[in-house]
């Protein structure tokens, strides 16, 4: 069977091959790492009222832009630093989102004073991803009462652009819950690495 040919969940855009790669290496897949999923939820913000594809395009020129997501330079960034970025047509050039990522940085490393992110939001998990059994997308919530009350938690902590819905996808694509359906090829593979996964502490 062909690459094409697997069976996969049914989002709209996975015919582009970049969505396609992503779907079937990424997504789901158990993250602990923080600097990792502040990366993400930076990129998920960005991608509020957007496509991920189009962020997807886009994550290689956001990278650069933002250093490589490196909070402590991200957290430093000046007036001529939002002027480089608003003027940077390799990302999406919002004001509003570039300046939440700075507050974002900024709570991040308030953050990881006291409390590790990744180990934060797995105990929201007791330490393991949630393996869901969907049959059809129509069936995946597009929030949860989980998202929700991480949301909570982040906004109090400072954090912006991290709504219930954003929040949940989010922990769909790092892995806190496997939202494939039960007949993508990926369902079962994401499942045997979240049942493996060791959770930070």
């Amino acid at each position: 069977m062909t690459s094409i040919e697997k069976p996969r969940c049914t989002w709209p855009g996975l015919e582009h091959p970049e969505y396609t790669r992503y779907h079937d290496i990424e997504w789901g897949v158990p993250i602990g790492d923080s600097q990792k999923l502040f990366e993400k939820l930076v990129l998920e913000g960005f991608q509020s009222g957007l496509s991920w594809l189009t962020i997807l395009r886009k994550r290689d020129t956001f990278r650069a832009a933002f250093h490589g997501f490196d909070a402590e330079k991200i957290a430093g960034y000046t007036d001529a630093d939002k002027a480089r970025l608003m003027a940077d047509a390799g990302i999406i050039r919002n004001r509003l989102k570039i300046d939440a990522t700075i507050d974002n940085a900024r709570a991040y490393l308030k953050l990881q004073e006291t409390h590790d992110l990744g180990a934060l939001l797995w105990a929201e998990f007791g330490g393991k991803p949630h393996i869901n059994t969907f049959a059809a997308h129509s069936e995946v919530p597009p929030v949860t009462e989980q998202s929700t009350r991480i949301s909570k938690m982040l906004k109090a902590k400072g954090f912006r652009f991290v709504g219930p819905t954003t929040v949940y996808a989010f922990l769909q694509a790092m892995g806190f819950v496997n939202d494939h359906l039960v007949s993508c090829h990926r369902h079962a593979a994401c499942a045997k690495l979240q049942r493996a996964f060791k959770a930070p502490q």
